[in-house]
């Protein structure tokens, strides 16, 4: 598979996040000083389409490259965006630019010691409750892909990144994952990544590349479920800091904050046609 279909209006791609937000989650994430994991893959996240939304931009207009979406699972299992976004599934990049929930002020130091004042758009709020369903998760995420195939079925293969703390309440979810990976365009199979995060600081494993390297049996099972990581994405690794070869696969374990910011960029990495 070449992954390798041009990024444009005509032809946009797909980034859809699974949050956790059981209750587990309001606990503290390694390297975030006080603030939750909720909070702080909230605040990733938001940053994150933030960036794509800037990724975007041609003049004065928001071109079409990308559809987004997030499936928030915990009490409930359903679409995370909020705002004028509330309930809605794959959003356009041009809408997620126009209906931000709220517009936030934040103030900045520059290398040089002055300060300005920063824009952080919020799409995303952080929020824990109930318990895990993981595989009601990825079963939605596979009903929402197959109408995007359906709809663009050359596309660059839509990302899936599932973001947890914890291990799922409602059965094995690796049949689901796979059944996730084994969807398709024309120009490979659907990525699917995994990041496991932690409480306390310890020793991360960013992107194995060998079953045997990880501590236990869940990590090995969120392996399994994690896509191999494909050489249009090795570039984004490398720039990282990450080795990638043909055995990479796309899963973090024991992850900090760095750790989830770095597997959001690397995840989101592609490239684009210059042409809209």
């Amino acid at each position: 598979m070449s992954y390798s279909a041009e990024i444009s209006r005509a032809n946009p791609t797909c980034f859809l996040f699974l949050i956790d937000q059981s209750k587990s989650m309001l606990g503290p994430l390694a390297g975030a000083g006080s603030q939750s994991k909720a909070a702080s893959v909230a605040t990733s996240v938001n940053q994150l389409l933030y960036s794509l939304v800037l990724r975007c931009v041609w003049g004065s207009s928001v071109m079409d490259r990308f559809h987004v979406g997030v499936i928030g699972y915990g009490a409930q299992v359903g679409p995370g965006l909020g705002g004028a976004l509330a309930g809605r599934e794959l959003v356009s990049i041009g809408d997620v630019a126009r209906s931000p929930l709220r517009v936030e002020q934040e103030t900045q130091t520059n290398l040089d010691g002055s300060t300005q004042m920063v824009r952080k758009p919020i799409w995303f709020e952080a929020s824990g409750g109930g318990q895990t369903p993981m595989c009601a998760a990825f079963r939605m995420a596979s009903t929402w892909l197959s109408g995007f195939l359906l709809d663009h079925p050359d596309c660059f293969p839509p990302v899936v990144i599932n973001i947890t703390d914890g291990k799922p309440n409602d059965g094995n979810p690796e049949a689901d994952a796979v059944r996730l990976q084994q969807m398709s365009s024309t120009d490979g199979n659907v990525l699917v990544f995994n990041v496991l995060l932690s409480a306390t600081a310890g020793d991360r494993i960013e992107f194995p590349d060998s079953e045997g390297l990880l501590p236990d049996a869940y990590a090995r099972l969120l392996f399994r479920m994690s896509s191999p990581l494909p050489e249009a994405l090795w570039s984004a690794a490398q720039e990282a800091g990450v080795y990638a070869s043909p055995y990479t696969r796309g899963c973090v374990f024991n992850a900090d904050l760095d750790s989830v910011v770095r597997a959001l960029d690397i995840g989101t990495r592609v490239s684009m046609s210059n042409r809209g």
